[in-house]
């Protein structure tokens, strides 16, 4: 048994494990119940003899040790021959704001996923690109109202430099815009618009290959569509619309497509619906609404397979992580829900993350790490993470008195949207 330190503070057995590649070898250490996270960090380094200091936050029993270990015992009650087991971790470095991209009207919408580039989608009905350096590389009017969600399908083509913008819109349409950013210059067209839907689209979502999307809307329906552009229309021009106005608005290259499937089961407005994630995911997807589930499609046979209720928690964004074996489901009673869905008969979450105000989005973290991002109305976004979630790991304030309405991870960049424009920022570390 090893001794750490000549403090006069009585010690605690201690065995330390990790996931990290850092892991120490086997043995039980005796650790000064006054030691916080920052001398426990110490230890790890010194008995590793790393060439350069790394922090490490360390989970005691599921929690996070903000305190000393001599504090968390007698709020726990552990007895003083109990030995702890702590993991330990990398630490998340604070968060720091990169760059802003103001906009004269509100972000709904934000995508990271284009190498070195930003989308935003805003209310003034307009899908921008921006580069790293914060120029303005194209901006493309796209619906006749607010657009509430933007996702980017890769091409299902060798041609890295060209992508299709999915964008969902209150105008009662989708649109597919494509994109082209390379050596000959910017250019964008839309090339089809997705007609299904009586009332205000709340999101639209790429499957990994991006060959399909879903729709969710206010209508109670999810849509189902591929991403082909059809040679003629497949719907026709007048289907229930203002034959004179959808001239005006429709030109004839935009191809008017039909779903291949329509998904119903919810009774309220749908708040967002995604593909499932995973090695075992294929022909899945989940939604979330108004109606206070989660449901979860077999998306071929258009059938609900499984619903978990969650009464008088109206959903209002829907996330999971990239392994498939979590859902995230921000609600207007101010929670984010855990669902673990390895569970077999998962009626009620398997955790919660409580905020302050109610929390509008949700972003997990695509290196498969166990941190989440979540934006709130109250101008603040929040890290969390999975293994600890009685409290943020830690928050940054993006706006005072606006909004967050939108958040994206990829890498170590997130991107932020809401009624002050867009900011990026950036975290780094983690484990």
């Amino acid at each position: 048994m090893a001794s750490t330190s000549s403090s006069t503070a009585p010690s605690h057995p201690v065995v330390f494990t990790t996931q990290t590649p850092y892991a120490l070898p086997s043995q039980k250490f005796m650790i000064p119940l006054d030691w916080k996270r920052y001398q426990l960090s110490q230890l790890i380094n010194k008995a590793l003899d790393l060439p350069k200091p790394i922090p490490f936050d360390f989970l005691v029993h599921g929690e996070i040790l903000r305190t000393s270990l001599w504090e968390w015992r007698a709020e726990k009650g552990v007895g003083e021959e109990d030995t702890l087991e702590i993991e330990y971790f990398e630490s998340v470095m604070p968060p720091q704001r990169m760059s802003e991209l103001p906009h004269e009207d509100w972000v709904s919408s934000v995508s990271c996923r284009i190498p070195q580039h930003f989308v935003t989608a805003s209310y003034d009905g307009h899908l921008r690109l921006f580069d790293y350096s914060q120029n303005p590389v194209l901006d493309i009017p796209v619906h006749q109202a607010p657009i509430t969600s933007v996702c980017v399908a890769p091409s299902p083509s060798s041609d890295n430099e060209s992508r299709i913008l999915a964008s969902s819109s209150h105008d009662l349409t989708a649109c597919l815009t494509r994109i082209h950013v390379g050596s000959e210059g910017p250019s964008a067209s839309t090339v089809a618009s997705l007609h299904l839907h009586t009332s205000p689209l709340s999101s639209i979502s790429a499957d990994v290959s991006g060959s399909h999307l879903l729709t969710s809307s206010w209508d109670g329906l999810i849509g189902v569509w591929d991403t082909s552009i059809p040679d003629d229309h497949q719907v026709p021009l007048d289907r229930g619309d203002d034959k004179k106005k959808r001239r005006k608005t429709a030109p004839v290259n935009i191809k008017r497509k039909a779903p291949i499937a329509v998904l119903k089961s919810h009774t309220a407005r749908v708040s967002k619906a995604l593909f499932a994630a995973g090695e075992l995911a294929k022909g899945k997807a989940y939604s979330c609404g108004f109606d206070s589930t989660v449901r979860t499609w077999d998306v071929e046979s258009g059938v609900c397979i499984d619903t978990i209720n969650v009464p008088e928690r109206p959903m209002l964004d829907l996330a999971q992580t990239p392994d498939g074996n979590i859902l995230l489901a921000a609600s207007t009673d101010r929670a984010v829900s855990i669902f673990d869905i390895r569970v077999s008969s998962l009626s009620s979450s398997t955790g919660i993350m409580m905020h302050p105000a109610t929390p509008s989005c949700i972003a997990t973290s695509e290196s498969g790490k166990q941190q989440v991002v979540t934006g709130a109305y109250d101008g603040v976004a929040r890290l969390w993470d999975l293994r600890s979630t009685k409290g943020a790991v830690t928050s940054f304030r993006v706006w005072d008195g606006m909004k967050v309405l939108a958040v994206d991870w990829v890498g170590d960049v997130v991107g932020i949207g809401g009624e002050g424009g867009m900011e990026v920022w950036r975290i780094d570390g983690g484990s």
